[in-house]
């Protein structure tokens, strides 16, 4: 199978990292035009573009888009449909999610100066949050509970999922991951159209604050394009994965691990690090004899292939440094003393610290959310949380002598600004 081999020390290292961590997020033109045309259909026609797109692109006939809600109560009958394993390991997973977002939530604080000065932070929650759940044949509950929970937690007044059931193909998991999670409503609408509907709202889809969750490009551009009107969570790149291992590790274990991000499509990137060259070459071997089970072989070699490297570095050092550069969605430390390497670690989406910690428990249930930064985004950016669905307004309160002071020092800095009535709006305060 093939993968690159890099080495840290070589001269031209530098620029086939560059080349390797390259990845293009541009939209064509023609998904352009499309979106756009898209979204101002949905605009200007509401309900009437939802069914006519629905119709074209899912191939769903239903009279009206009430007729694409699902109740509470069917929501509720999917989560009692399910295979009793599959039902216990969502809850589970969720109670997981809800008790670590339980941990991120915002305080309110208040103080007040000696003149009576009252400063502070009030924290409210957004009104109403949309949440884009992909369909079809990629259909992850998992998706729904790390978006959902956190937005639930917080104290987000309405929660709005929208997911597409292609000619009505519904995943019941995706449906029990909503009730579980505490959805409100639930929408089988899909695409940039979906987008527009929660950007915009319609005769029966209200307008949401902020949209969250995982698409294929189109909604991805949707979401781009709508920014500005609603918040977004991010645009996410392609899956990645960093591996840094001392070489003590099961080189098994390490492969299947890199497997575990390839398998989601042939852009994700998967990544070793090490500063043992025999590690790399049984990790080599190990994922040449592996891949033969894996369902999705033809994915992971073209991931692997395209995107992949196992990388010799020079020692521990080299390889934080170059993590520090890279800033990876997943950061797997398979290392001794992980926690106090981690300490070293300035940017990446989410640290797993030590062998046993492979990344994909937290793709599903260790508690923190999957939602990270990709495409060395992590750099300036962090995982979603509960903080995403909360704001902060800022409280001043002055008293009497509080205006006055504070008045001399505002007067001056509008008036050397030729803000005069700034200058005037402060001194009539000043006694």
């Amino acid at each position: 199978m093939k993968i690159s081999r890099l080495d840290s020390s070589d001269d031209n290292f530098d620029a086939d990292l560059k080349r390797l961590l390259a990845w293009d997020s541009a939209t064509d033109d023609a998904v352009f035009a499309t979106v756009n045309e898209i979204l101002r259909d949905v605009k200007v026609k509401g309900d009437e573009a939802l069914l006519e797109y629905s119709r074209r692109f899912d191939q769903l006939e239903v009279a009206s888009v009430a007729d694409l809600e699902m109740s509470a109560q069917r929501l509720q009958q999917a989560f009692e449909s399910i295979d009793v394993a599959e039902r216990e390991a969502l809850s589970q997973a969720a109670a997981r999610i809800r008790s670590y977002a339980e941990h991120q939530k915002l305080e309110s604080f208040e103080y007040t100066e000696d003149d009576g000065t009252l400063l502070g932070q009030q924290i409210s929650a957004l009104d109403r949050v949309g949440l884009y759940v992909p369909g079809g044949k990629a259909a992850y509950p998992s998706s729904v509970l790390m978006n959902a929970i956190p937005a639930v937690v917080a104290g987000v007044g309405e929660l709005i999922m929208v997911v597409p059931t292609p000619r009505g193909v519904v995943n019941e998991m995706v449906l029990a991951a909503a009730h579980i999670a505490g959805v409100d409503r639930v929408f089988c609408i899909g695409g940039a159209q979906a987008v527009a509907a929660l950007a915009y709202g319609t005769q029966t889809i209200p307008a949401v604050d902020k949209i969250v969750g995982p698409g294929n490009i189109y909604v991805a551009t949707a979401k781009r394009m709508v920014f500005g009107t609603v918040g977004i969570d991010m645009i996410a790149g392609p899956s990645e994965i960093l591996v840094i291992c001392d070489g003590a590790t099961d080189p098994d274990w390490i492969a299947m691990d890199l497997f575990s991000q390839a398998e989601h499509d042939e852009d994700a990137q998967a990544i070793l690090l090490s500063p043992d060259s025999d590690f790399l070459d049984r990790v080599a071997a190990s994922s040449a004899r592996l891949i033969a089970e894996m369902p999705r072989r033809q994915i992971i070699e073209r991931s692997l292939g395209d995107r992949g490297a196992l990388i010799k570095v020079r020692d521990l050092d080299d390889a934080i440094a170059l993590a520090n550069y890279i800033a990876p969605e997943h950061l797997e430390l398979s290392v001794e003393n992980a926690h106090q390497v981690a300490r070293s670690i300035r940017h990446a989406g989410a640290i797993f610290l030590g062998r046993y910690t492979a990344e994909a428990l937290g793709d599903y249930c260790a508690g923190p959310n999957h939602v990270l930064p990709t495409s060395r985004t992590a750099r300036f950016s962090s995982p979603l949380g509960v903080y995403d669905f909360q704001k902060r307004s800022s409280l001043i309160g002055c008293s009497a002598s509080g205006a006055s002071e504070l008045g001399k020092i505002a007067s001056t800095l509008a008036r050397g600004e030729g803000l005069v009535a700034h200058a005037r709006s402060a001194e009539n305060r000043i006694r």
